[in-house]
């Protein structure tokens, strides 16, 4: 039986199986779904022995355990090494999805008319990894493997990969590979295919501005004591000038600056700026003075608050000067910028700037290096003719604006770059309520992966 046949005739069983994977809520942040955590890595490692990878171990870390897995059938053929995670993003605000995110459901879209699956890691990354689990399943099942198989299924992805590093490391003859394959990026779009070929990196902070020792009577300390709420929205305020640059001293040092031919070929990329507002329901678009979007979300630094709290915030009201105020701040990174260097540069910053009536904390959360692989390896090249069999139609290179911490560090101990992959859309609701993965995408993600392994062994003998 070939690849694809086999493929079309279990349609309904891979699918099934994504949605139990999906039912299992677990959110590596939050340690009230720690068991299910560990349930997600039990169904992960069952799904690739079920497939056929012959030797497969949940190796434990300081945190949450990564799933290997491996099919070797001969030595000598290439070897593709597979990067996923199975932990996700936590759900909240539970009231803003429209269905429960543990609960997958399929409904059809104007953007999938074939239907989409709506749950929390649909598209990041549950439905995108197990893309590979049911190619190497359908390869396995045709006597159709052409390359050796590895897996390296983590945990801890979406809280910072903290204990990745090590593994690697300790690994790297366990993970030696030809090629690196991630599919936890998007595309253009499903008659646009691309190719992710850079990535930010990311700084992360928690913020915290003391005022008074306790909470104040608005009426009888107002306008005499500082409110670290005012005081807090003043300090980010002021972290970025008229023309949204940065003003963090020494923030822009090592940015690396495109050429004028490179951003030209950036920007060739398919984008009409009026269909990307009416998709976000917004009359403008905000950044750096000077950058297009695609460059804005591609190839510079940013300074975002993702989140601010303090006070009062139940129902009615409650006149206080809050003690405290608290903001959660990421930053943005692009080649060559350090997160550790910036970690640091922020905090100096930060206590710079507040007024000798609060008190300031800043805590680094976590953080990761920016990449850019080429688009001219035997790998990108068995993936753009892999696309270009499954799509009809030759991928567009892009740089994308998310953060994928392992690329550097694989780059850097492995010696390899990944490719990135990806079949999800940017309309995919990645963080958000409502998460969703198109059906189309995860079987045409199945059929390409499975003709990117042909591929590659054809182009390696070359």
């Amino acid at each position: 039986m070939a690849v694809n046949d086999f493929i079309q005739e279990n349609k309904d069983r891979f699918l099934n199986e994504l949605l139990d994977l999906l039912r299992i809520p677990s959110v590596s942040a939050d340690p009230k779904f720690k068991d299910d955590v560990f349930a997600a890595a039990n169904f992960v490692k069952e799904s690739m022995e079920k497939a056929g990878a012959d030797t497969v171990e949940i190796c434990e870390t300081a945190g949450y355990p990564i799933v290997y897995g491996e099919k070797i059938i001969d030595p000598s053929l290439p070897t593709v090494l597979v990067y996923g995670h199975y932990d996700v993003q936590p759900a909240d605000p539970y009231e803003l999805w429209d269905s429960p995110p543990f609960e997958p459901v399929i409904k059809k879209t104007a953007i999938h008319p074939e239907g989409a699956i709506f749950a929390r890691g649909s598209a990041d990354d549950k439905g995108q990894f197990y893309m590979y689990v049911k190619a190497f399943e359908a390869m396995m099942a045709a006597g159709d493997l052409p390359c050796n198989v590895k897996f390296m299924i983590e945990g801890e992805e979406e809280v910072g990969s903290d204990n990745l590093e090590k593994f690697v490391i300790e690994n790297k003859e366990k993970l030696q590979a030809d090629v690196i394959l991630i599919s936890d990026t998007h595309m253009i779009s499903m008659q646009d295919p691309s190719i992710t070929v850079g990535l930010r990196g990311m700084a992360y902070m928690e913020v915290e501005v003391t005022g008074s020792n306790r909470d104040l009577h608005s009426g009888t300390y107002g306008g005499a004591v500082a409110n670290p709420i005012n005081v807090l929205c003043e300090m980010i305020a002021s972290m970025k000038d008229e023309n949204d640059h940065i003003t963090i001293p020494g923030f822009y040092d090592k940015v690396q600056e495109l050429t004028a031919a490179q951003r030209e070929r950036l920007n060739q990329a398919p984008f009409d700026l009026k269909e990307y507002q009416d998709k976000l329901d917004i009359d403008d678009v905000h950044g750096e003075k000077g950058y297009t979007t695609i460059e804005r979300v591609g190839i510079r630094p940013t300074l975002d608050v993702n989140g601010i709290w303090g006070g009062y915030i139940g129902e009615g009201a409650k006149t206080v000067l809050p003690s405290k105020a608290h903001a959660k701040i990421s930053m943005r990174l692009v080649p060559d910028q350090d997160w550790h260097e910036i970690s640091e540069l922020f905090e100096n910053y930060f206590k710079s700037i507040a007024p000798k009536s609060v008190k300031v904390k800043v805590k680094p959360h976590h953080g990761g290096a920016p990449a850019v692989v080429s688009d001219s390896s035997v790998g990108y090249k068995a993936a753009e003719a892999a696309m270009e069999e499954t799509f009809g139609k030759k991928p567009i290179p892009t740089r994308e604006g998310g953060s994928i911490p392992i690329v550097a560090l694989f780059q850097k101990e492995l010696g390899s770059d990944p490719i990135l992959f990806g079949f999800g859309l940017d309309t995919d609701a990645l963080h958000s309520p409502n998460e969703h993965y198109g059906v189309k995408n995860y079987f045409i993600g199945i059929e390409t992966i499975a003709a990117f392994f042909r591929h590659f062994k054809e182009l390696s003998n070359q």
